[in-house]
């Protein structure tokens, strides 16, 4: 970026930005976000988008000692850390879901996943998740939509909170160009159970970014925590690492490093 006035970081600050993936970049001052360079063990964990879950769980869904927590989209950026967040704010069960039988066995060995839900084309993913979950959910924290949306409706338990992502069951639709994520659900479970839904992004609740930075910064120093991620060196790499993130080759974060 280009040298800031009065107003902007000191130099040589670590900043964010939302240009992409660049190596250069002119950027107003007043559109670079300032990071703690020591807030973090690693500058890299300032990409973690741990702070999503953060805001579900203690924001939106005002997680309670002791409820079972199911998180869609387990294995990736998000759903890497969600499991661990939520057992660490309290949550007597957390189960997540993915495509992979590798990931299931990472999310449960060591990303705090009691559980995990495989998605399967032959079996009821609705049938799946009981099982997972025989006494229900409460808290449902969902990156993907579509059919685990609708079998969560179905799983929770009243009074369940909904806090909505993403929405990947749409975004990796061949049927779809990614901009909608339709899904039928039963609307007659939300009024019974008195189910909560809403919708989240990372413009929502800013004053919960230092609060998650200081709390992610302390779990990562004391070892409850870790930032799953795969490193890509070379700029010229980052489209086909975008490619692999898409298509579920990673797990985590993709850091793409200069």
């Amino acid at each position: 970026m280009t040298r800031p006035g009065p107003a902007g970081p000191p130099v040589g600050s670590l900043v964010s930005h939302f240009l992409g993936w660049r190596e250069y970049a002119v950027v107003p001052a007043e559109q670079c976000v300032p990071l703690d360079d020591g807030a973090l063990p690693d500058p890299a964990a300032h990409l973690s988008q741990g702070s999503l879950a953060y805001t579900a769980l203690t924001r939106v869904a005002g997680l309670r000692p002791g409820e079972t927590v199911f998180v869609s989209g387990g294995a990736g950026g998000i759903g890497s850390v969600a499991g661990r967040i939520a057992g660490l704010l309290g949550a007597g069960r957390v189960i997540g879901s993915t495509g992979s039988p590798a990931k299931a066995e990472r999310m449960t060995d060591g990303l705090g996943y009691d559980a995990v839900v495989l998605r399967d084309p032959e079996h009821s993913f609705s049938d799946r998740l009981a099982e997972a979950a025989p006494e229900g959910i409460d808290v449902f924290v969902d990156m993907v939509g579509g059919e685990q949306l609708r079998a969560a409706v179905r799983a929770a338990r009243p009074g369940a909170r909904f806090v909505l992502i993403g929405t990947l069951a749409g975004q990796l639709s061949a049927k779809g160009g990614g901009a909608t994520a339709p899904v039928e659900i039963d609307t007659f479970q939300l009024v019974v159970k008195r189910i909560t839904m809403r919708g989240i992004s990372g413009a929502d609740h800013p004053e919960a970014q230092a609060e998650w930075t200081r709390t992610f910064g302390a779990w990562l120093r004391s070892g409850e925590i870790t930032f799953p991620h795969v490193r890509i060196a070379g700029m010229d790499n980052a489209p086909a690492a975008l490619h692999a993130l898409m298509d579920g080759r990673h797990l985590g974060t993709v850091v793409v490093e200069l």
